[in-house]
């Protein structure tokens, strides 16, 4: 458990620089493009090649290929390890180019016959610029999950900084010089898109040289690892590939329905990945190749321990943050966002998309964790099975939902759709190993559960009382307004869990005890 808590610990450290300034970036993206029809052409473009970046890179790909890198390491040695990863950046970086390539093209041919109205050609246009992004990203996804293989979590997780610090300083310095409106000046967002993408790839290089590591070009084509690596790939594949169809259906159909509904769900997805990022993704990053590890070595007895635990904790902390978001919804909006082209309808309208996703975050962070647990022995049928499913469901609900609701509405139709994904992979995980027990995890949901409500109802009543007292205007108010409530709430919170003895609880707060103590005797030393 320690050793979960300690990595995860540093990933959650380097992940909270990078998610902190990814927040800084989205902040400066609100007040410069606020939530209006170039901010949702702009985000709509960013999220296409994101999701073919899902598709060949950190997300098919490199859950097939980290098992089968640390099996080469335990089986065969380093030699054919890094000879592997070599044969699978080669083909990657030739399927990639030719994606872009095509991607390209086919914008291109689209622009030229087609009579779109202002908005989907600006979105087509920035599309078009952003999409070599997509090959730069794959690449560090996959360097990313080589390094996480070889046990270094700390400067991977990183990486994202170097991506955030490019991308704020084309809105800075870059977009002001690209025009006089919004409609030209985004265009300096696009451009810092490409070279946020370059230095986040460019960031992983130097670790993993330092680890041994050179590019060496291998003919992927009758590459064995290359070849069983596709194998595994090609059911998560169709799953990414659903959801990304899934995602462009609704967010195209969001797009032409409002001017401000992509952008305003896409603000409000930002801050919920923020504590997703934080602890969700983090423990997913740590859990695969250890997992995968354990599965190599036959060892279920750790496998299945690891994994409650895992969910054990994620279940503590995700809990607190969607609490917290869900209290302060407005707050945080209002604190993080308003103010220039970020109005105050603006606020109302991300606030409303984030509550609705925030019951969500347990399940969001859960249902990547248990596909990995999947994906650690090699069965990638099982998630894309259930994927499909749910994305099947997740399509109607987001037509139906936005209809009436707008970006609300497809908020609460991700977090239905996450829950009832996280529920079929619990299920479907149990069947394939009678063994394990979830028994730790529903054996403190009614206190964790019962808690977070609680926690919810005390900080929003807080911020009200705060609010009505002394206004909304001034930063300081603002401030207080979030912070103030969210620190008595964290406190109730695990204060509470504490004094009923649950056991994630104590561990996570027996091992930051421990780094304090740690950190006290390193600095009177």
């Amino acid at each position: 458990m320690r050793q979960m808590l300690k990595a995860t610990g540093a990933i959650a450290v380097a992940t909270l620089i990078s998610r902190l300034l990814g927040l800084v970036r989205e902040m400066v993206y609100a007040r410069f493009m606020g939530n209006g029809w170039v901010a949702s052409a702009f985000l709509l473009a960013f999220q296409i090649p994101n999701l073919f970046r899902r598709l060949l890179g950190e997300g098919a790909l490199t859950a097939a290929f980290i098992p089968q890198f640390k099996a080469k390491e335990k089986t065969e040695g380093e030699a054919a390890m890094w000879r592997s990863a070599n044969a699978v950046l080669s083909g990657l970086i030739v399927v990639a180019s030719l994606v872009v390539a095509v991607a390209m093209a086919t914008v291109s041919v689209a622009l030229m016959v087609g009579d779109f109205e202002t908005k989907t050609r600006l979105m087509l246009n920035l599309l078009r610029l952003m999409f070599p992004y997509l090959l730069m990203v794959c690449v560090a996804a996959v360097c990313m999950g080589m390094l996480n293989a070889r046990g270094t979590f700390f400067v991977p997780a990183l990486g994202s900084t170097a991506l955030n610090v490019v991308m704020i300083g084309s809105v800075l310095f870059l977009a002001p010089r690209m025009g006089n409106d919004l409609p030209e000046q985004v265009y300096g967002l696009a451009l810092g898109v490409l070279g946020a993408g370059l230095a986040q790839a460019a960031f992983q290089l130097p670790s993993l040289m330092a680890d041994g590591w050179r590019y060496r070009w291998v003919n992927p084509w009758n590459d064995p690892t290359v070849g069983e690596v596709v194998r595994r790939m090609i059911p998560t594949t169709i799953g990414v590939a659903a959801f990304q169809i899934n995602v462009m259906v609704t967010q195209g159909f969001a797009f032409f329905l409002g001017e401000s509904i992509v952008a305003s769900f896409q603000y409000a997805v930002r801050l919920m990945e923020l504590p997703q990022g934080l602890f969700g993704a983090s423990l997913a990053t740590y859990l695969l190749p250890t997992l995968s590890g354990f599965a190599a070595e036959k060892r279920y007895d750790d496998y299945r321990n690891t994994l409650m635990e895992g969910l054990s904790h994620l279940a503590l902390i995700n809990l607190l943050a969607g609490a917290l978001l869900l209290g302060l919804a407005e707050p945080m909006v209002r604190l993080l966002f308003e103010g220039g082209f970020f109005h105050a309808g603006a606020t109302q309208s991300v606030s409303q998309a984030l509550m609705y996703l925030a019951p969500g975050l347990v399940a969001f962070s859960g249902t990547s964790i248990l596909a990995r647990a999947f994906y650690a022995v090699g069965d990638t049928k099982v998630p894309m099975q259930i994927s499909l499913f749910c994305l099947g469901v997740n399509l109607v609900l987001s037509m139906l939902f936005v209809l009436a609701m707008r970006e609300s509405g497809l908020a609460l139709a991700n977090t239905l759709t996450s829950t009832l994904n996280v529920l079929l992979l619990g299920y479907a995980l149990r069947k394939k190993f009678p063994k394990l027990d979830f028994g730790p995890v529903f054996r403190d949901a009614p206190w964790i559960g019962g808690a977070a409500l609680v926690t919810a109802g005390l900080v929003w009543a807080l911020s009200e009382i705060w609010q009505q007292w002394q206004g909304v205007e001034g930063l300081l108010e603002r401030l207080v307004a979030v912070f103030g409530p969210a620190t008595v709430g964290a406190a109730f919170y695990l204060g509470f869990l504490w004094w009923k003895g649950v056991k994630p609880c104590r561990a996570v707060m027996g091992e930051v005890g421990a780094r304090v103590r740690r950190w006290r005797a390193r600095t009177a030393g």
